[in-house]
């Protein structure tokens, strides 16, 4: 019997699951709901439901994890149109996150045939259906995604679903961003969790507009990303003066292969030099005016 990979289910509050990653020190997923977070913070500001009368939807989900969020897509998508053919590209460093999840049975709360085509997915790096062309690579996303905008990958909806930016600021980068616009179509839509004021900087940076997503539980808002600033939900005037504070200076990685430390070293140097208001004044001004 094959052994099962040495993570433990972490229960979240809508019932599904999650993990918690001791290399990273964070959960995968929110624990106000792992599903919930995936149909919510990613699924929905794609516009997947109004995507899904197309005859083909191309993702990309940049972190595949345990598989929630291209699980829900997939359940989004056929619900609307079960003749939708998807074609799907995952990315993912770790291999046995994804095997794990398959292990614990964490899909199978699915429509079928999704649990099926994932864990095949997760065991061969690929599928090939009527339904879905799907392509799952392993390794460094910086690496990959050169390889794939190189290529003229072009996709109507990207998850970007890494860990926090301070433990993992290698996807969160203004040169990381400028290659997942390149596999964006000019109709397409980035979703992503965070709110930092970073990664909206960085994103706008990298030629998108914003505008936020509502939060899971009491969490934070997430954003959402597309090149057509009249389709999206508009920023709060809190959110845009932050945009205008040290916290948004980006994280930077010339060449796509500095390590986590030198990327972080490098944006504090940057935001001590900065001449832009210190976030903490943003921070006492506003809570003055919500208190």
């Amino acid at each position: 019997m094959a052994k099962i990979p040495s993570f433990t289910p972490q229960p979240t509050a809508d019932g599904s699951f999650t993990f918690f990653s001791e290399a990273f020190g964070e959960y995968f997923h929110s624990t106000q709901g792992a599903k919930t977070e995936a149909l919510l913070k990613f699924v929905e500001p794609c516009h997947l439901k109004q995507k899904a009368q197309q005859q083909v939807v191309r993702l990309l989900d940049v972190c595949y994890g345990l598989g929630y969020n291209t699980a829900a897509a997939l359940e989004t998508i056929w619900i609307i149109n079960p003749r939708c053919r998807v074609e799907l590209v995952a990315l993912e460093l770790d291999p046995t996150v994804p095997r794990s999840a398959i292990a614990h049975h964490f899909l199978s709360g699915w429509n079928h045939p999704i649990p099926e085509l994932l864990e095949c997915l997760v065991a061969t790096s690929e599928v090939k259906t009527d339904q879905l062309q799907a392509q799952l690579y392993f390794g460094d996303a910086r690496n990959s995604i050169q390889q794939l905008s190189q290529s003229n990958l072009q996709v109507d909806a990207i998850f970007l679903d890494p860990f926090s930016p301070r433990r993992c600021p290698q996807l969160w980068t203004v040169e990381f961003f400028h290659q997942l616009a390149k596999c964006c179509t000019k109709t397409g839509r980035l979703a992503t969790y965070s709110c930092a004021a970073a990664v909206r900087s960085g994103l706008i940076t990298a030629g998108f507009q914003i505008g936020a997503t509502p939060p899971v539980g009491g969490r934070q808002p997430g954003t959402v990303a597309s090149f057509d600033a009249s389709t999206l939900p508009p920023l709060s005037e809190r959110s845009r003066q932050h945009l205008q504070t040290r916290a948004a200076i980006p994280y930077r990685d010339p060449q796509l292969a500095d390590q986590a430390e030198i990327i972080l070293q490098r944006r504090q140097i940057e935001q001590q030099a900065s001449t832009l208001e210190p976030t903490s004044h943003w921070q006492k001004r506003w809570s003055a005016k919500e208190g």
